[in-house]
């Protein structure tokens, strides 16, 4: 099982993003400050989980978590400052909602940047080496699923409730066919150059 913390001794918050890589939707974060004694087998990296899984784990995560917090960004803010940069935006301001301030953060991956004074350690695959930051990836992977699976409904030719935004075959064809929504991200590469797109206003 996944240790919480790299320093017992220090209020640390795990921190992760999902989202990065899909064609629609928003960014999504979340930070997670779990007791530092806590242990849990499912406490992992949440692509790893079933969806069954996962939704039992929010709840634990919830009633056992010192603090947690979510953050959306959405696709026109990512469109003005980049993906990468709103997935730092997305991670510091959940840790911002936190109820009580860390005195360190737990980043997944390989480099951050922020505006809080909070030192961090980056740390590669953190949601397979770390309980607080793997946490963290199930609150932030649940929140955004259950998101694109509500806006599916306004746009059900997507298939959002399963492709949750990213870019299988299924969803650049209907790209093609009804043209991007304001859910997409204009900035991405959401068809292949040859094929025009109109966007919506």
């Amino acid at each position: 099982m996944l240790a919480t913390r790299l320093d017992p001794n220090r209020l640390e918050a795990g921190c992760d993003e999902v989202g990065r890589g899909c064609l629609a939707g928003p960014v999504v974060a979340a930070s997670v400050i779990l007791p530092a004694d806590y242990r849990h087998a499912d406490i992992r990296d949440s692509k790893m989980l079933s969806e069954r899984k996962r939704l039992a784990m929010v709840e634990e995560i919830k009633a056992t978590a010192i603090a947690w917090a979510v953050s959306f960004v959405e696709p026109v803010i990512i469109d003005r400052i980049n993906i990468l940069n709103a997935s730092f935006l997305a991670m510091s301001r959940a840790v911002h909602r936190l109820a009580l301030q860390p005195e360190h953060l737990l980043i997944d991956g390989n480099r951050f940047k922020t505006n809080l004074d909070i030192g961090f350690t980056c740390i590669i695959k953190g949601d397979q080496k770390n309980a607080s930051i793997a946490a963290a990836s199930i609150l932030a992977k649940t929140y955004r699923d259950e998101y694109m699976k509500a806006i599916h409904q306004d746009h059900p030719h997507f298939g959002w409730d399963s492709n949750v935004g990213y870019p299988t075959a299924q969803h650049r064809r209907a790209i093609e066919s009804f043209g991007p929504t304001f859910h997409h991200r204009k900035s991405f590469r959401l068809l292949p150059d040859q094929l025009a797109l109109n966007f919506a206003d």
